[in-house]
This record gives structure tokens, C-alpha cells and sequence, in this order.
């Protein structure tokens, strides 16, 4: 694999399952030391795209290359130069963390293992609960340390599958720090999450609905392609006109922010017009379009593919 060659490169990658389509001809590159997230809603095929991706899952359809290797013939060479850290905590609740990374290091077969070990519990802020068991941990924590297993064998690619749900916002961000860090070190993650704040951490990112690839780029990219444009509303009950106003002409969605409303659709022009009548009590500006926004319509206009097909 050359310097300039992509970590990730997948074109038309597909899966079904029982006649569903849940990846439908996806393609994605991922260049070296970037933080690609991935976002859709549940259902998507982001779970099963990672673990296409990373050798678990054989594609019916597609190809690729991971590090420059054949994404169906070298799945096993591949496996052994990534990290996953999947949904649900993995390790053992009843080992230390200690004893947990040192299990890791024996199953990949590691050399100066005890090194290796007290080096991960340092870089992650673990060295002083080493001696604590995993299944007594805090969700903080426990991310660490799933995060300090997935990365002990210094893998070239990370897979991170929705790594901070139920994680409370200082360990979030803790836990940001640290892949921005490994990042910076030539690591290459891929981040599949549902939290705007997150998306907005990510060096660019891949939208998936229902299986299909809808947007990607940075966030910048993705926003201005969406061809939307917004209007904040300030006055007195302005936060309580969502539901009437989203009903009018030209509007796409209108939502309540703290005592503000804010309106977006993909015509201003239209969208003036829409909010006119409460012109006289609510002060319209012109606003930017959020990633949020752009997400919620772009799931409105996709179609829920989970009905089975005969």
C-alpha cells in the first residue's frame, strides 16, 4: 500500500438478508489518518457495512480494497491491521482491566506484552484502576477500556460502532480527545454515530439511509449540497409555532430552540412567505441549516426498505 493510496476503498458493496437489501451498492474511501463518521438511522446497514468492511461479513455483491487488500480475498490479512469496538461492551466483567488487556495481548500473540499492557493503561488514563474489575466500571470507563483493546495491537485502521451511547458528555469528550490523537498518529477511524456533536468532530462524513449511500463529504460538502436554507424566529410563544408552521408551503421541517424556532426548507423565498403571518410578533433572520437538518431530510425522503421483499 502506498503513502497516497486510501485505507479504505469499496465500491458497490451490497448485502441481504431473508430477501432484504440492508447495504445497497455502497462506495467509500477513507484516506489515511482521517475520522470518517458515519451516520444513518437504525436500520441502515452501518453495523454491517463496519463488519464488510473489516472481514466479518462476506458481501454478495461489491468490491474493495482495505490497506490496499482485496476486501475478499485477504480478509484474514485484514483482520489482523484493525481495531473494532463494537456497540456492546465485549470484555470480561469479572477480570480486571489489567487482566482484560492482558488477555488481548495473548490472544494477538503480542511480543513485550507486559509493555504493551502498562503503555495503554497510561495512554488512557487507566493505570490507576488497573486493578479494578471491568464489570464494576462506569460507562466512561468501560469505553476506555474497550478502547485500549481495540488499539493494543496497534492496529492501522479503527472501526468504532456507536462507541459513546449512554457515555455521559465529559467522557464523550474525553473520549474525542483520544481518537483525534491516535488520528494524528496515522490512524485511520471510521465512526459510525448518532450524535450531531460527534459528526461535527469527524474530518468528513457518510450519510446511510435504508441502505444507501446519500451524502459524504465534510460537513461544509454535505450542508451546501442539500440545497437547504433556514430562518430563526425570536418573539413572544415563537418555540410554540412548530407544529403550525411546518404544515405550511414551502417548509421542510420547524423545530423549537430553547424560546427560538427555527425553520428550514429549500427555498427562501418560499420559506419568507410561510412565516409571513407571523410577521408582526416573531422576528425572522436568516440562519445556517445544521447537520441536523440536513440528516432529518434526508431520512424523510428516503424510503424504509425493512418490508420484505418476495
Amino acid at each position: 500500500m502506498s503513502e497516497t493510496a486510501p485505507a479504505i476503498s469499496v465500491r458497490g458493496l451490497t448485502k441481504r438478508f431473508s430477501g432484504r437489501t440492508v447495504v445497497d451498492h455502497v462506495d467509500l474511501t477513507v484516506q489515511p489518518g482521517r475520522i470518517c463518521g458515519f451516520l444513518g438511522p437504525n436500520g441502515s446497514g452501518k453495523t454491517t457495512t463496519l463488519r464488510m468492511i473489516c472481514g466479518l461479513i462476506i458481501p454478495d455483491e461489491g468490491e474493495g480494497e482495505v490497506l490496499g487488500l482485496d476486501l475478499r480475498t485477504r480478509r484474514n490479512a485484514i483482520k489482523a491491521q484493525i481495531g473494532y469496538m463494537t456497540q456492546k461492551f465485549g470484555l470480561f466483567g469479572d477480570l480486571t482491566i489489567r487482566e482484560n488487556l492482558e488477555f488481548i495481548a495473548r490472544v494477538y500473540c503480542l511480543d513485550d506484552r507486559q509493555q504493551r499492557v502498562d503503555e495503554a493503561l497510561e495512554r488512557l488514563g487507566l493505570a490507576s484502576r488497573a486493578d479494578q474489575l471491568a464489570g464494576k466500571l462506569s460507562g466512561g470507563w468501560k469505553q476506555r477500556l474497550a478502547l485500549a483493546a481495540a488499539v493494543l495491537h496497534e492496529p492501522r485502521i479503527l472501526l468504532l460502532d456507536e462507541p459513546t451511547a449512554g457515555v455521559d458528555p465529559q467522557a464523550r469528550r474525553e473520549f474525542w480527545d483520544q481518537i483525534h490523537a491516535l488520528a494524528r498518529d496515522g490512524l485511520t477511524v471510521l465512526v459510525s454515530t448518532h450524535y450531531m456533536d460527534e459528526a461535527e468532530r469527524c474530518h468528513e462524513i457518510a450519510y446511510i439511509a435504508y441502505g444507501v449511500m446519500l451524502a459524504r463529504g465534510t460537513m461544509a460538502e454535505v450542508i451546501g449540497a442539500s440545497g437547504l436554507v433556514a430562518l430563526q424566529g425570536e418573539g413572544p410563544g415563537a418555540d410554540m409555532l412548530a407544529a403550525e408552521i411546518e404544515q405550511r408551503p414551502g417548509v421542510a421541517q420547524a423545530a423549537p430552540f430553547g424560546a427560538a424556532i427555527h425553520v428550514c426548507g429549500t427555498d427562501m423565498a418560499a420559506l419568507q412567505s410561510a412565516v409571513s403571518p407571523w410577521a408582526e410578533k416573531v422576528r425572522w433572520t436568516p440562519a445556517e441549516p445544521t447537520l441536523e437538518d440536513v440528516f432529518i431530510h434526508l431520512m424523510r425522503q428516503s424510503e424504509d426498505n425493512s418490508v420484505v421483499t418476495k
